[in-house]
């Protein structure tokens, strides 16, 4: 959220440097408007593009409305240049001061119905099988309706409004497209951070900011002179919002391939893991089984023996079937430990609400830790956008955490029994959740080997909770680590990147 408040208040900064003198007029600086044409045009029809490819992936109509709208106005982008009075006058190409304007009106009015589109259409899913079919209808009904629309307007010159007095000076009806506009951005605006539901929510309200300064600085700071100081400073504003989605979306991608190479990396040390802890599984597996097998078998006989007395000893029967009942849920934990690892399903993804899986793990813990005497905290961030993985492994490791800090704190004494769970935002937009405990703490060396198989500072351990952890976030593009807690204790973090847009917003289709 940091960056979209310095992006914010660098376009309002760049305002007030500008305003001294938007007014004083310019030179003949018409020969700079291909450039920028040429610049705005290339940027909206790549950010058209790449929200045409996102949609292939999400299938979220909302996604295909803004893909759209940044289509529609990239193909107005040309004729806007074309007809522009003075520039291509050499040429012979010259429509008339009121087709600029006309067109300039068609664009400023449209692209923000698209982006309100957008937000309303959030919620909504898209229809058909086939996403490439969709994208090809959405560009031949867009690229039509621009066609239409600029034929009409080519063709009808003596029917369009007086927008400018002359070819630099606007008329008053101008200002009824000024407002209209202003009121559709500010509109926008409000319904995307009434309804935000992903990142790209801000952004795309950070766009019709920026328009909102462009029209400010074009049609009242600039008084309606065209190429004046503030009508060039309104489209460096314009080019800025052209800008700022698909930079967005190419960091976004960048993120993604950089996860990806992560994940395929995590993916190979994962199937090594394997195979060097297949060495070993099986003599383990007997070991930890056996030992409380044979420990159920050795109390099982000591209560038929208490019962056997003359006068049975109800109290030791009592304590002995205790144990049998916890070495049987010991047992019960090794097993369950080795089937999450090869469980089916476990490449299935889904939208996961990481603060429900830190809830569903807490209940699961709590009767142990109440038992023990351990109070569980929970501080969780409101209105986390959700991460898209396997519920089932996620919850896991969640599990793993948080009995590792509860053990932890058993093995303490003499201090407060305490376990805390925190989630929220990291550095970098991602989702982080940590779980810091009271109990024995890192040993100097160990945060970085506590994650190798077969490492363990617990007595008895095998050594491959922590492992399946690191396994099971790597795989979904995250990162996993050990710090020391203050005072006394451990702290395990792991952070998750969330989804750009929920899945929940588009309906999968059969």
């Amino acid at each position: 959220m940091r960056r979209h408040y310095i992006v914010a208040a660098g376009l309002v900064a760049a305002l007030l440097l500008t305003m001294p003198f938007a007014r004083e007029a310019t030179g003949r600086t018409e020969a700079l408007l291909p450039a920028y044409a040429a610049a705005t045009g290339v940027l909206e029809i790549m950010t058209a593009a790449l929200l045409f490819a996102l949609y292939n992936v999400q299938r979220s109509r909302a996604l295909l409305i803004l893909a759209a709208g940044y289509l529609f106005s990239a193909l107005m982008v040309p004729v806007w240049a074309l007809s522009f009075p003075g520039v291509f006058t050499a040429l012979g190409i010259d429509f008339g001061a009121q087709t600029t304007a006309a067109v300039a009106a068609l664009r400023r009015l449209g692209f923000p119905l698209f982006v309100l589109g957008y937000a309303f259409a959030s919620g909504t899913s898209a229809a058909g099988r086939f996403t490439g079919v969709a994208v090809f209808k959405t560009v031949l009904l867009v690229s039509a309706g621009a066609a239409l629309a600029v034929g009409f307007i080519l063709t009808h010159q003596d029917r369009l409004p007086a927008f400018m007095r002359d070819e630099r000076h606007i008329n008053d009806i101008w200002l009824l497209v000024s407002y209209t506009g202003m009121a559709l951005y500010v509109a926008g605006i409000a319904v995307l951070l009434v309804r935000r539901r992903s990142p790209l929510d801000i952004w795309v309200s950070l766009v019709l900011f920026s328009l909102v300064i462009e029209l400010m600085l074009i049609s009242f700071l600039g008084g309606g002179i065209r190429l004046s100081i503030g009508w060039w400073a309104g489209r460096l504003y314009g080019l800025t919002a052209a800008s700022i989605v698909l930079a967005v979306l190419l960091f976004e991608t960048t993120g993604v391939y950089a996860r990806l190479s992560a994940t395929i990396a995590a993916e190979r040390r994962a199937r090594q893991n394997r195979l060097t802890a297949m060495e070993a599984l099986s003599a383990s597996i007997a070991h930890e089984i056996n030992q409380p097998l044979a420990s159920m078998i050795t109390n099982a006989d000591a209560a038929l023996r208490w019962l056997a007395r003359s006068e049975p000893r109800l109290d030791r029967v009592e304590d002995a079937l205790h144990r049998i009942v916890a070495d049987g849920h010991r047992s019960n934990k090794v097993v369950a430990g080795i089937r999450t690892m090869f469980m089916k399903g476990a490449q299935e993804r889904a939208e996961v609400d990481l603060n429900a899986l830190v809830r569903e793990a807490v209940t699961i813990a709590g009767t142990e830790a109440r038992f023990e005497g351990i109070a569980i905290e929970l501080e969780l961030a409101d209105a986390l956008p959700p991460i898209i993985g396997n519920a089932v492994q996620l919850h896991q490791v969640l599990c793993n955490l948080i009995e590792n800090g509860i053990d932890a704190i058993k093995s303490a004494h003499d201090r407060q029994r305490l376990l805390v769970i925190r989630t929220g935002f990291g550095a970098y937009g991602e989702l982080h959740a940590r779980v810091a405990d009271s109990g024995t703490g890192i040993a100097p060396g160990m945060a970085e080997r506590l994650f190798d198989p077969f490492v363990s500072t617990k007595p008895g351990g095998m050594g491959m909770g922590l492992m399946f952890c690191r396994s099971v976030i790597e795989a979904h593009g995250g990162r996993i680590w050990a710090t020391a807690n203050q005072p006394r204790g451990a702290v395990f973090h792991f952070s998750l990147p969330a989804a750009i847009l929920p899945r929940d917003t588009a309906e999968q289709e059969p």
